[in-house]
Parts: structure tokens; C-alpha cells; sequence
């Protein structure tokens, strides 16, 4: 068995010291995610209204990358609808 990079232990260290008892999975996350996505293109505060998704978008790669792309894809959707 490899040995683990130094960055590597760092980052899980970094994940399990910040931690919380309340925190939320990757599957509630995933099913909050459209929700958290139209507030923040509403212009209203996602994170006041949805903290935990927040949280967990900050801590999880996966889906940190899925708000990512979804959000892109919406705005990318908005404005071929304005121009039309």
C-alpha cells in the first residue's frame, strides 16, 4: 500500500477538524441543489436560506462541481432566453 501525500492528509484533516454535527449528506444536498441554484440566480441569499447545502458545497468536490455545472448551465440558458 502507497503512501497518502502530504496534501492529501492535510485536506482531510482540513475536512474532519471543520466538521459539524448538523451537517447535511451528498444526497440531501443533490436534492436542494435546483432550489439553491434559483435563489442565487433570483439575486437572493442562497446561503442565509439554505446554510447547510452552503456548507456542504464548500466541503464536497462532487458536488461543489454539480453546483457548478448547473448553475453555469442555467445562466447560460438565461441569457440565450433574454436575447431572444
Amino acid at each position: 500500500m502507497g503512501r497518502i501525500q502530504s496534501s492529501t492528509l492535510k485536506e482531510l484533516l482540513h475536512r474532519i477538524l471543520k466538521t459539524q454535527k448538523d451537517e447535511i449528506g451528498c444526497e440531501t444536498c443533490f436534492e436542494s441543489l435546483d432550489r439553491f441554484v434559483e435563489l442565487e440566480l433570483d439575486g437572493k441569499d442562497s446561503e442565509q436560506a439554505l446554510p447547510l447545502v452552503k456548507r456542504h458545497l464548500e466541503m464536497c468536490t462532487g458536488c461543489g462541481e454539480e453546483y457548478q455545472a448547473l448553475l453555469a448551465a442555467l445562466e447560460s440558458w438565461q441569457a440565450g432566453d433574454s436575447a431572444h
